[in-house]
């Protein structure tokens, strides 16, 4: 006994920092997964805006 500690309270106690710990790295690493497919998908939509636009724009050429 450490400090009139048991040993099982002082590894219980460490291990719920690791754990801790852990779940904030995961937390960190699933927001920056997110960010990053929503960075891709915004993308991907402003590109058929764009192709959109253009159809548009050439429809109302060819018209006139």
């Amino acid at each position: 006994m450490i400090f009139g500690i048991p040993i099982w309270v002082l590894f219980c106690t460490v291990f719920i920092f690791i754990s801790g710990y852990m779940a904030f790295r995961a937390m960190r690493a699933e927001q920056k997964i997110e960010q990053q497919f929503i960075e891709r998908e915004g993308r991907v939509y402003l590109a058929r805006m764009n192709e959109e636009k253009e159809k548009r724009g050439k429809k109302a050429r060819d018209v006139v």
